[in-house]
């Protein structure tokens, strides 16, 4: 297996992914809805954008540190919320958390973490944040809501575009969709997969831990899973936000809103921040790139709302012109995943290094010394 640090891009990392994992696990990481449309939009939006440099400019000295809520970070992404990631390799959601905290930048831990908010938040007290999904048992939120308080999240994430079940189509063949019943060829590709295979044997199968508690005494794996397939998806609506921000005292921030009408909605209802997203894909095939979105919501909102995105990120210069587009921070997802997917902690570290990397040479290139004044002046649209 090769390490890591052989790795040159997010690509790399995503090759390695894919030779460590059976084709289940690697296409529930890597696989979109339906025709996977929204998927290659996402990196189409980035694609279309050229950077333009100016040069006979000093970039001898180059800083990628900004502000967030706040909090001062070493770059202007962090990690996305990834469910599920324990299938990569156990104890993923803590090896992401850890790389993000000694690399300075925030992790959104999962609602669908295989890691307990508690133990998230103790590894990485000031870099965590927690993704919540709402359940049908309103009395599940409020508790989830309570103990995220209680371990010091600072920053709730309330994930809104998951209205329904979506049709992933590379999941439905592979038998990954609840109950989980894999396909005799996904079961013949497992054991081709001795190195992935050995940790599920010996860790056990991962268990949704933050849902362990409502699913009953002595549930396993398979009955929380198919506690937590009861109760998520469940359709919102604004009274539900406006419930969660009288119930929340911290900062809420909305994830998953593409319409500018709705993030002017969210404002007023006294949201903190937005993160433009598409769920990486995996919601509604049709819906355009979170890029695609980012201008028209940022010139509704003005300079008043710290205004995020995520999807489609695979390189440093990914994050340069999402910045220059009016975002005030990126979060990526499957490049980290891929990371911890290939080598654990240490693939986890090398995917941020890679990002960080490669912000640092495009800046050089642009002749733009400080991140702070990247304007869309870099920018031109074009094929």
């Amino acid at each position: 297996m090769a390490s890591s640090s052989k790795a040159v891009n997010i690509d790399d990392l995503r090759r390695m992914a894919q030779r460590r994992l059976p084709r289940i696990v690697f296409d529930y990481i890597d696989g979109g809805v339906e025709d996977e449309t929204g998927l290659a939009r996402n990196r189409q939006a980035f694609e279309r954008w050229r950077m333009v440099p100016h040069y006979l400019t000093d970039v001898s000295q180059r800083s990628q540190q900004t502000t967030l809520f706040g909090q001062n970070y070493a770059s202007p992404f962090g990690i996305a919320p990834t469910g599920l990631a324990g299938f990569a390799r156990p104890g993923a959601d803590l090896m992401l958390a850890q790389a993000a905290a000694e690399a300075n930048v925030p992790f959104i831990m999962s609602g669908a973490a295989t890691t307990s908010i508690e133990r998230v938040a103790a590894a990485a007290p000031r870099h965590a944040w927690f993704q919540l999904y709402v359940s049908r048992e309103t009395a599940i939120t409020d508790d989830l809501i309570r103990r995220a308080l209680e371990a010091g999240i600072e920053t709730l994430v309330l994930t809104v575009d998951v209205p329904v079940h979506s049709k992933r189509e590379r999941d439905w063949r592979n038998g990954f969709v609840p109950p989980v019943k894999p396909s005799p060829g996904c079961v013949l590709d497992m054991l081709r997969h001795p190195a992935w295979l050995g940790t599920v044997l010996r860790h056990g199968l991962p268990r949704f831990e933050n849902w362990a508690p409502y699913a009953g005494n002595g549930a396993g794996a398979r009955q929380i899973a198919a506690f937590f397939s009861a109760q998520i998806p469940f359709t919102q609506t604004w009274h539900d936000l406006e419930r969660i921000r009288r119930q929340w005292p911290r900062r809420l921030v909305l994830k998953g809103i593409l319409a500018p009408n709705d993030a002017v909605q969210a404002q007023r209802l006294g949201v903190d921040g937005l993160i433009v997203s598409n769920h990486g894909g995996r919601q509604l095939d049709a819906a355009p790139a979170a890029l695609e979105m980012l201008p028209a919501i940022r010139a509704v909102l003005g300079q008043q709302m710290t205004l995020m995105l995520d999807g489609g990120i695979r390189r440093g210069s990914d994050i340069l012109k999402a910045w220059a587009l009016g975002a005030d921070f990126v979060f990526v997802g499957r490049p980290a995943l891929y990371g911890v997917a290939a080598d654990g902690l240490a693939g986890a570290r090398r995917a941020l290094a890679i990002l960080r990397e490669e912000i640092d040479l495009t800046l050089a290139q642009l002749g733009c010394a400080d991140l702070a004044l990247l304007t869309g002046e870099y920018l031109r649209e074009g094929w």
